[in-house]
């Protein structure tokens, strides 16, 4: 480790640097850490100071990417592929400190926080002490009377009455039916007619304003945080999950978008079939898309969705891409993805319709992992859209030359060592037979004992644009660090890092080698 933790000479630097001055390649890497993994005496991460000191150090050690999960708000199981709203933000990453910073908490309000462990998210216990923070700094906000808060929060409702209007009604009916799925509520408000919803929005009104306060209050501080990244140069690329949760505002309000019987419950479910993660496929259970709708409309639903999150993040992920070109749709009632069949999908309609609002250069990033086709590749192509590489595919399987950095056939392509849904890259590696490990060792002219800082290295020495790895893969740490484990619905999204876990050699050496790789 010695080797890691020494200085950059700078000589090393100024011969680096004026290279890169010269050549300017468009080549860049980065973290991909979630904001319910920093540092927060709060139980979860959040927007506050350690997100801050996440961006310094990425701005310190040379790196310009900082990519998240899905931002939106949460449900069961607590998965952000699994969200209340295609439109709104997560409120559980709300800053108590930022909140008391604007006087909508005190210190007496903060007082009592409940132990938790600092590298574990523990959302049962979270969730109802988060919560009960919000409703203290929402008493306080209408007890103060701050004009110019008012007239921010009035604003700020105006600007996004497209979608929170019914968030915010959905989320306080939710409420009043004791958490329950939309589909169990009364008839009028289950099924949206006119008169249930102003019945409703009447009797629930301050519920409702207090989930619109919470929107609010997640604008201004991801907004400020965003500002900050920004004069660090740093790039934000977020993430939106291709299909919604049955239990969401967005279709409980426009159940038409949606394949769904007269009931509302879904005809038919996403999935995908059985892949590298499971045998027998993934069974996701979400609501399919009526395509024939979305096109009379124009798209809109999806313009719309793509333009609020060009809002908050610089470029976004789009996962399970390939579902644009073909799905795979599952029956309603089957207990696992293998019997589904391939259905269409929008294909370059809905691409061609973006570029009509986005320009020519779409701000999206395609996920392409799993079941490829020929037809996928085209559809990603033709839209110029990078697409992803997993160090960890490339070597697991000896016969697959695809994601290997030097069989890359292009540089539109993102490099990651993993994903959330992968095993840190020294749990996978702990877990390969020899005949892997070697490659490895041979391929990066190593000797495995670090081999995640091997991975990265892989990865910003690639001809990829762009070089992303997780936080974990930095921290040389192992599974029990791990973010997600597909088809596994418990202790998932629960991984945190302490403060002290950032090391001064790692800034150092990613500054180092950013600058080896013109990164």
């Amino acid at each position: 480790m010695e080797q890691m933790e020494k200085e950059v000479s700078s000589e090393e630097l100024s011969v680096a640097e004026e290279s890169q001055e010269k050549k300017k390649p468009e080549r860049y890497s980065g973290i991909l850490v979630h904001p319910t993994s920093f540092p927060s005496p709060y139980g979860i991460g959040d927007l506050g100071k350690g997100a801050y000191d996440f961006i310094d150090f990425l701005a310190s050690s040379g790196q310009k990417i900082w990519q998240v999960l899905p931002l939106g708000p949460t449900g069961f199981g607590d998965s952000p592929y699994q969200t209340l709203s295609a439109f709104a933000g997560q409120p559980y990453i709300i800053s108590p400190d930022k909140l008391r910073e604007d006087g909508l908490l005190t210190d007496a309000d903060l007082k009592d926080i409940p132990r938790s462990d600092p590298r574990q998210v523990d959302y049962g216990e979270v969730i109802p002490y988060k919560m009960g923070l919000l409703h203290k700094a929402y008493d306080r906000f209408t007890a103060i009377h701050d004009q110019a808060m008012e007239h921010a929060f009035s604003q700020y409702i105006e600007k996004e009455k497209y979608w929170l209007e019914d968030y915010a009604l959905f989320m306080a009916t939710k409420d009043y039916y004791q958490g329950r799925c939309w589909l169990d509520w009364e008839e009028g408000i289950r099924e949206g007619k006119e008169f249930s919803k102003v019945e409703y929005t009447w009797m629930l009104k301050e519920q409702i304003r207090f989930y619109e306060f919470l929107q609010f209050l997640f604008d201004r501080q991801w907004h400020q945080l965003r500002k900050y990244a920004a004069e660090k140069k740093i790039l934000i690329i977020g993430d939106i999950p291709i299909f919604m949760s049955i239990d969401c505002a967005d279709v409980w309000a426009d159940k038409s978008l949606f394949k769904l019987d007269s009931t509302g419950h879904p005809l038919e479910v996403a999935g995908v079939p059985p892949d590298y993660f499971s045998a027998t496929g993934q069974l996701w259970g979400n609501p399919l898309y009526d395509w024939d709708e979305h096109e009379k409309t124009g798209y809109d639903w999806w313009i719309r969705r793509v333009k609020r999150q060009k809002e908050l993040v610089d470029l976004v992920r789009i996962d399970h891409f390939r579902g644009f070109e073909s799905y795979w749709a599952i029956p309603a009632g089957e207990k696992t993805a293998i019997n589904g069949e391939w259905k269409p999908g929008p294909g370059e309609k809905l691409f061609l319709r973006m570029q009509e609002v986005f320009g020519k250069e779409l701000p999206i990033i395609a996920e392409d992992l799993g079941i490829i086709t020929a037809a996928v590749d085209r559809l990603r192509d033709q839209f110029n859209l990078p697409g992803m590489k997993v160090l960890q595919f490339g070597f697991e399987d000896l016969n697959d030359t695809s994601y290997i950095p030097h069989f890359y056939a292009s540089s539109n392509c993102v490099c990651y060592t993993g994903t959330h849904d992968n095993q840190t890259t020294v749990g996978w590696y702990q877990h390969q037979n020899e005949q892997v490990k070697d490659r490895v060792r041979m391929y990066g002219n190593c000797d495995g004992g670090c081999v995640s800082l091997d991975f990265i290295r892989f990865a910003m020495s690639s001809i990829a644009k762009y070089a992303i790895f997780p936080i974990q893969d930095l921290m040389q740490l192992g599974d029990e660090a791990r973010m997600n484990k597909p088809g596994v619905a418990e202790a998932n999204w629960a991984f945190r890092y302490t403060e002290d876990m950032l090391k001064d050699w790692m800034r150092d050496w990613l500054l180092r080698y950013s600058r080896i790789y013109y990164r």
